[in-house]
């Protein structure tokens, strides 16, 4: 029997050392910039693709490290840095998965790389699912693609919204409905290669955190595509629906859509995310905390301020457990029996809003002012509850996965 470890092996190490750097020297300086702006940092993001950070090379390697823990261990050192800056320089990841997850060898061959361009050319892509309508209720989607079968092509039209990167991207990965009789089971992905007509940037959001990451509507006004955008192709469509209808007569088992299969790739990943920012509110904290004096002693002295740090320190190591766990069973192929993915991104989002409003408190009024980067952390850090499944949708999933009940 092999043996259990948790250590980290000195390759581990090694990158994971080499991220934090980079975070320290390059997106830390720049996050406060860059949070004002309300801009893409495209400047740091060319530095990621500089020294390998932005590539298709280096989010493989750890996406293929055995141990499951190469993708975590990379966002939570990212996200240190800074929340905002970090999902610009990794949201193209999303939209890859959602090809890696769907596509064909010949399609994650030929969009992935364009994705992310390269070092002279930087570019970054976007996964459209969420609409005005249809953000956790995946069966409400209304973005209709239909098969034009004398063209070989497919017609989208709809208005996608909380798009990370929508409207700036080189390549948009679309969710759209091709059979609405089935519900979320009549969902397909589509590749929207660059410059097609008819997709337009919609609303820009202004964001309460992570605003140094472009979010927006992208709207689609009979954007044609061919018939090899068609994510794992129409053939595999076909079997699918069929299987789908089938079902849906017996009442079997139901499948899970495509848009759904990117989320749960995901979720850990964004806990990991979570667990990086809090672990970043929790350093300046005690940093705050061990220098910071009143009444003649440090103010970790007080037991009402030490104990607030030995809960949050607690809850970002059993958040980080959780992630681990998560990320571990999905590389060697364990089955989630309880939910343990959403398990790990409910735990570590509701661990990232609590610590670092905890890090403000300790702070006092310094904390409440810009001039101290725990106000920014504790903005940031309301995403994760939301993105990518609320906290009340991942209760819901771990219920039900318990319960056996169908997730819907």
């Amino acid at each position: 029997m092999a043996e259990f470890t948790m250590e980290l092996s000195d390759e581990q190490k090694e990158v994971r050392d080499w991220l934090h750097g980079f975070a320290a020297d390059v997106i830390r300086p720049a996050a406060a910039e860059w949070d004002e702006r309300e801009e893409t940092p495209w400047p740091v993001i060319q530095e990621a693709a500089k020294v390998g950070i932005y590539s298709l090379d280096f989010y493989a390697q750890q996406f293929f490290d055995p141990t499951g823990l190469g993708i975590p261990m990379a966002m939570e050192e990212l996200f240190w840095g800074d929340a905002g800056i970090a999902l610009s320089i990794v949201g193209t990841g999303l939209a890859a998965v959602g090809v890696l997850a769907n596509g064909t060898e010949e399609q994650i061959g030929t969009w992935i790389p364009q994705m992310y361009g390269d070092v002279n050319d930087v570019k970054v892509a976007a996964f459209c699912s969420s609409e005005p309508d249809a953000g956790s209720d995946v069966a409400s989607m209304r973005t209709r693609a239909v098969y034009d079968e004398a063209k070989d092509e497919w017609v989208l039209n709809g208005t996608k919204t909380w798009a990370t990167n929508g409207g700036i991207a080189s390549v948009h990965v679309v969710v759209a409905v091709v059979d609405p009789e089935l519900g979320s089971k009549g969902h397909a992905s589509f590749i929207v290669p660059p410059d097609t007509p008819g997709l337009s940037q919609g609303q820009k959001f202004k964001k309460h955190g992570i605003r140094a990451s472009h979010t927006a509507e992208v709207v689609l006004e009979d954007v044609r595509v061919p018939g090899p955008c068609l994510l794992g192709g129409k053939e595999k469509l076909d079997e699918r629906l069929a299987r789908a209808r089938e079902r849906a007569k017996s009442g079997g088992e139901r499948l899970k859509n495509a848009a759904m299969a990117t989320f749960e790739a995901s979720r850990p990943a964004v806990g990991a995310m979570a667990v990086g920012t809090a672990r970043a509110a929790y350093e300046e904290a005690l940093e705050y905390a061990k220098t910071r004096t009143q009444f003649g002693r440090p103010i970790i002295d007080n037991q009402g301020v030490a104990f607030q740090l030995a809960d949050m320190r607690t809850q970002i190591d059993a958040a980080r457990l959780l992630v681990w766990r998560a990320s571990w069973m999905a590389t060697t192929g364990k089955k989630f029996e309880s939910a343990e993915g959403s398990m790990s991104k409910l735990f570590a989002s509701e661990t990232a809003k609590k610590v670092t409003a905890q890090a403000i408190q300790i702070l006092g009024g310094n904390g409440f002012t810009r001039e101290y980067p725990v106000e920014r952390m504790h903005r940031d850090a309301a995403i994760y509850t939301i993105f990518e499944g609320t906290s009340e949708i991942q209760r819901l999933v771990i219920a039900r996965t318990l319960s056996g009940l169908p997730i819907r």
